[in-house]
């Protein structure tokens, strides 16, 4: 198939993440290998050595002490402060921080299960020698003494089924477990904070702790230390700083459903629209998240979680509300052969099973349905900055179901292959599956830089032959943060995406040509293609209670092959409309705009109004005569509609007009090329 050479670049793009994707297994297969062989030494323990003045100090010696088997394992820390020592088999240790010139601090902590601990350390400077005298020198045996002896207590009191004398004990950092859109998972037993992902998950993913959060946890320092400073994660993806700013992000802070097994979910988004076109049918059209208007309306209704145990990681969660009615129907792969796949995945958004490596700073493999990265915004209008989405995000996916790899070679850098069934597919369209994926990094703690491509995929019924090519590229700068000058401004971000895309093959090209199409050449025939962007601005003031966003974006989809179908007579992405029809040629050119305002008052729920206009350049929105045909659907959404409600039996309009009676005979739904909407939700997670 001859493909246009502006994507060829992109198509290396994919070749080069199939292959670092074979490498990411072998890599995978070699660390379960390891895993397997050493499955007790499953702790990593880590922390910062600093001065009382905050300083890091280098070339401290910190020693690990198995206090049941006696093993020592060491580590010296770097110019950073930073130390760590991996492998570290389940029980009880004393670590210990020495260097010339400071005094020596210990501390406890009690390995229980695999993951990530820390102990940080404020280490006091020697004193003067004629200060140290014998004294003070007995004093120091007698306190170390009293250390070992209530050592020695909390292990009997342990022994004999009693409470110890609460050494300090961090819980774990599982594995990683990706969630939706632009997050970072939720990691068991920790306080929970999103990452940055669409990945997400963000993948997107179940959040972790930031600094700030972190310094909430009881500090890990000696009896005879200042308090510490706050802990920082540095081995975690994405949890050394505060990333609940970015778009498609959750903003919690805390778990309320954290388990060392099981980490719940719940989600529930009601809204109430007003459409000023006032539809008689309260019917909409256009929307991944508003459909009905002049009532209330449970959207999303997500109950569920994230598994882990060791090594294994696993996602499930249930969808009900509109969004079960209203996603399935945007997927046209269900067509494709037999068993109804539309009821199977119905009451499902994300599930998921697969197993976490501990390789450089994570390793996850996956299998199952997720959610998608592309369009920046999350599935769940709770991480949202607005409610409607502009035309990138709604018109792009919100699903995948395959495989993904998520490795992470630093604490700021993602690269995650997928190998799926196709665009938003329950099933393959044709003979090729889609290859694509994400890049996300995050250089500084302001800056958020996320790039999806995605290729290959045959994604249209019956064209075996018609690829199509996809890249979404967004950034998000937080370019404003300064919440204790007074002045009541908290924060101040932006956030930008750009798409391009395509189709070529059987009939159509990426840039359009003189003449009709040649197959034999690949020149000729039509343009499909999608180029659009979205552009948000969100203030937060009054220490986050409130927030306003202002943005929007447009959209040119020549071809009409990205445009959400209306749902005109019940029409789906299957049986589209005659009334909109997608051919290739046809014109999509929209814009948008809204303006939001949201009252914060727990990190749990959000109050939301938001003003939004859209126009197309054709008529495509609801009017006030509804696009419901007189005596309701006729069960025929493909067929133009006579005007007593029957179906005309053919989606030509001269030969219906024909069937119906000849000139006024025919049913035409009340569309417009403009629709203004007043929008209020109340958004809860848990």
């Amino acid at each position: 198939m001859k493909t246009n050479t502006r994507f060829n670049s992109a198509a290396g793009v994919f070749v080069l993440c199939t292959w670092a994707a074979g490498g990411l297994l072998q890599t995978a297969q070699s660390a379960f290998a390891q895993e397997l062989a050493a499955n007790t030494s499953s702790g990593r323990l880590g922390g910062v050595a600093r001065d009382r003045s905050g300083q890091p100090v280098t070339e401290v010696r910190i020693i690990a002490h198995n206090l049941a088997g006696g093993a020592d394992r060491t580590a010296t820390t770097g110019t950073d402060g930073a130390f760590a020592i991996a492998n570290l088999e389940r029980g009880r240790y004393e670590v210990s921080a020495a260097k010339d010139g400071f005094l020596k601090s210990s501390d406890n902590v009690e390995v229980v299960a695999q993951g990530s601990y820390r102990v940080d350390f404020s280490l006091a400077a020697t004193p003067p020698a004629a200060v140290a005298d014998a004294s003070s020198s007995v004093a120091q045996e007698l306190a170390a003494m009293k250390k070992r002896i209530e050592d020695l207590e909390a292990q009997l009191q342990a022994t004999s089924g009693q409470a110890p004398a609460e050494p300090h004990t961090l819980s774990p950092h599982g594995p990683l477990v990706a969630t939706t859109g632009n997050q970072v998972p939720l990691l068991p037993g920790t306080l929970g904070k999103p990452d940055i992902s669409k990945e997400v998950a963000s993948n997107a993913a179940a959040p972790t702790a930031s600094a700030a959060q972190q310094s909430a946890l009881p500090s890990s320092s000696s009896q005879n230390q200042t308090p510490a400073t706050p802990a920082v994660d540095l081995q975690t993806p994405f949890a050394d700083h505060d990333w609940t700013w970015l778009n498609g992000n959750s903003r919690q802070h805390d778990s309320p459903l954290d388990g060392k097994y099981f980490s719940g979910e719940f989600r529930a988004d009601t809204f109430y629209n007003i459409d000023f076109n006032q539809p008689i049918d309260h019917s909409m059209g256009g929307s991944s998240e508003v459909f009905r208007s002049g009532e209330f309306q449970l959207e999303d209704l997500s109950i569920g979680g994230d598994f882990h145990a060791g090594g294994m990681r696993g996602r499930v969660l249930g969808l009900f509300g509109m969004f079960a009615a209203t996603t399935p129907r945007n997927d046209a792969s269900s067509a494709v052969g037999q068993w109804d796949v539309r009821a199977a995945y119905r009451y499902v958004s994300e599930a998921y099973g697969g197993y976490h490596f501990n390789v450089q700073h994570g390793l996850n493999i996956d299998a199952g349905i997720f959610v998608s990265y592309i369009g920046l915004f999350s599935y769940h209008n709770y991480d949202n900055w607005a409610y409607q989405p502009s035309y990138v995000s709604s018109n792009t996916p919100w699903f995948f179901n395959g495989l993904r790899v998520q490795w992470f070679p630093s604490q700021h850098l993602k690269i995650e292959p997928w190998f799926i069934n196709g665009w938003q597919s329950y099933n393959k369209f044709n003979g090729h599956p889609g290859i694509g994926g994400q890049l996300k990094w995050t250089p500084k703690p302001w800056l958020n830089i996320i790039a999806n491509q995605y290729a290959v995929g045959n994604d249209n019924i019956g064209l075996k032959h018609r690829g199509r090519y996809h890249t979404d590229d967004s950034i998000e700068i937080k370019y404003y943060d300064k919440p204790k000058d007074g002045n009541g401004l908290d924060k101040l971000a932006l956030s930008f995406t750009g798409d391009l895309g395509c189709e070529t093959g059987d009939g159509v090209t990426c840039h359009g040509g003189k003449g009709p199409y040649d197959p034999l050449t690949g020149k000729g025939g039509p343009k499909q293609s999608f180029v659009g962007y979205m552009v948000y601005n969100r203030f937060w003031w009054h220490h986050d209670l409130f927030a306003a966003t202002l943005g929007g974006g447009q959209m040119n989809n020549a071809g009409r092959y990205l445009t959400l179908v209306s749902p005109i007579n019940g029409a789906d992405a299957i049986s589209g409309t005659p009334y909109f029809p997608a051919f290739p040629g046809a014109s999509a050119k929209a814009y948008d705009g809204t303006a939001t305002l949201d009252w914060m008052p727990s990190q749990f729920v959000t109050f939301r109004m938001e003003l939004g206009y859209r126009h197309f350049n054709s008529p495509y929105w609801t009017g006030r005569g509804g696009i419901t045909p007189p005596g309701g659907n006729n069960g025929a959404p493909a067929q133009f509609v006579c005007s007593n409600g029957a179906a005309s039996g053919t989606g030509d309009l001269a030969s219906a007009y024909a069937a119906c009676g000849g000139p006024n005979s025919i049913w035409f739904p009340d569309l417009r090329r403009g629709q203004a909407q007043l929008f209020f939700a109340v958004m809860v997670k848990l």
